[in-house]
């Protein structure tokens, strides 16, 4: 248990630091270090996730960072779609989903190694870097933007994880947001939407408030400490290094599930 506090005093430090990512780990602390079913685990993700991006959003909001607008539009698809995919698609999946040879992929197998390729995914994002755009008006591709808000809030209920890695690009390239003012804007799209995904879950499973609250009490000290700290930190090296280890964190659950699961 120790560890697992640990674990999310570490998830809010690198929120605090980066911006983004640590929220990653929230499912493998869960599932891995905490022992917990991996369904209830992508849904206390949902409200760790949501309410450490609460913090950041209402940071950002108070220095005139978020685009209310531009997130507003994102997020209307995207909390409609993850609150559907709790409450519905979720618990409609089947425990036994197919066979390859004498290997059963249960759901529980299925969510975390498509929780893992998303986790992949990410790291390459972090890995590569992005380049700082320049201000620019601000313009909007409502159908664009829509479609990418259902696919993020899509993926978002199944793998209980913010997205950022996907929401970023989406208003930088879609809305013409600068990239810092698009950083702030997503955390508010991730608080709204991942606590509103919460939601879908709370008739569908047994919440363990105590310790849910807390997990997320202590995540978010780690926030204040990781903004403490970034003064003294380059973000840029430290999300390229986080990049590289949640992608062998990735790789590592692929290779669990499939091989050393019983």
């Amino acid at each position: 248990m120790l560890i697992g506090f640990t674990g999310a005093l570490f998830i809010g430090v690198i929120l605090g630091l980066i911006g983004g990512g640590g929220s990653i780990l929230t499912v493998p602390i869960f599932v891995y270090i905490l022992g917990i079913n991996p369904i209830i685990a992508t849904a206390y993700s949902l409200f760790v996730v949501g309410s450490a991006a609460l913090v950041g959003a209402v940071r950002n909001a108070q220095k005139g960072m978020v685009d209310f607008k531009t997130g507003i539009i994102f997020a209307i698809p995207a909390f409609i779609t993850v609150y559907l995919t709790r409450k519905f698609v979720v618990p409609a999946i089947p425990q036994e989903l197919f066979s390859v040879g004498d290997f059963m992929v249960t759901k529980d197998i299925g969510i975390m190694i498509f929780f893992a390729l998303i986790m992949i995914l990410a790291s390459f994002s972090m890995i590569k870097g992005r380049k700082e755009s320049n201000e620019q008006e601000v313009q909007y591709n409502y159908p664009l933007i829509i479609i990418e808000g259902l696919v993020v809030g899509f993926l978002t209920g199944i793998v209980g994880a913010g997205g950022g890695f996907l929401i970023i690009p989406a208003l930088v390239l879609l809305a013409k947001l600068p990239m810092k003012k698009a950083v702030a804007t997503s955390l508010m799209i991730i608080a709204i939407k991942s606590l509103i995904g919460f939601l879908g879950d709370v008739q569908n499973i047994e919440i363990d408030w105590t310790f849910l609250l807390g997990f997320t009490a202590i995540s978010v000290i780690g926030i204040f400490i990781g903004l403490y700290l970034n003064k003294f930190i380059d973000g840029k090296k430290l999300k390229k290094g986080f990049g590289w280890f949640v992608l062998i964190m990735g790789i590592y659950i692929v290779l669990k599930e499939i091989f050393l699961t019983k």
